[in-house]
């Protein structure tokens, strides 16, 4: 394991990794469609960041969705700049493996991708997913703007009360306003496009989520 054992708590900035003032290597382009991973994205697009776990399973679901534009894989939600891999995976970071999603709104609703987010993994695990422990595999989402909070806490009381019908626990997902997207490197890109039988690492919970979805006006 690297840097040794892992604590399941989130560092302070002070107690993170340093990390480095410039962004690490990683793809240009979109493996699956061809778009410009880091843009420049065309107008009137708009950008969500989800965490669920493993991020090169979590990628998949969201490039699937009709309206997505790009995905991405990278580091969100700590303290070190520009993080590797193998730092985030250290837990000495404070970042999540998280997915960039740009989407455009006349074709997918965010309640749609939040929809996606939630039933696609098990958001009352703590810092795990499955069988993957560790900080960077918490459940998270980073919203954009104030429409994008508010839709996000609505959905998880919504879907909180499914899951306690259901007699599952309390969610744990961060709800948190997105800081900086550190994209991770280029290999982890659209990963299970190149590795069709490559580990997926998420799964639902079986429970449906009551959140409306469908195309926004």
């Amino acid at each position: 394991m690297i840097f040794g054992r892992k604590s399941l708590e989130i560092p302070t900035s002070d107690q993170a990794l340093k990390g480095r003032p410039d962004p690490i290597p990683t793809a240009s382009t979109h493996y699956v469609n061809g778009h410009a991973l880091k843009g420049p994205y065309p107008e009137g697009l708009e950008l969500a960041q989800f965490a669920m776990g493993c991020f090169w399973g979590v990628e998949r679901i969201f490039w699937q969705v009709p309206g997505v534009w790009v995905t991405a894989v990278g580091y969100a939600g700590g303290s070190t700049s520009n993080p590797t891999y193998e730092e985030a995976c250290s837990g000495r970071t404070g970042h999540t493996e998280a997915v960039l999603v740009a989407f455009d709104p006349k074709q997918v609703s965010y309640e749609a991708l939040l929809k996606k987010f939630w039933e696609g993994h098990d958001p009352t695990q703590g810092m795990r997913q499955g069988g993957d422990m560790g900080t960077q595999y918490r459940s998270a989402i980073y919203t954009y703007s104030d429409a994008q909070a508010q839709a996000a806490q609505d959905s998880a009381k919504a879907y909180g009360e499914a899951l306690k019908a259901a007699g599952r626990g309390a969610i744990t997902t961060e709800i948190a306003p997105a800081g900086p997207f550190y994209f991770a490197e280029g290999y982890h890109q659209q990963y299970l496009a190149k590795n069709p039988g490559g580990y997926c690492g998420v799964g639902g919970t079986g429970v449906t989520c009551p959140i409306g979805v469908g195309v926004s006006a």
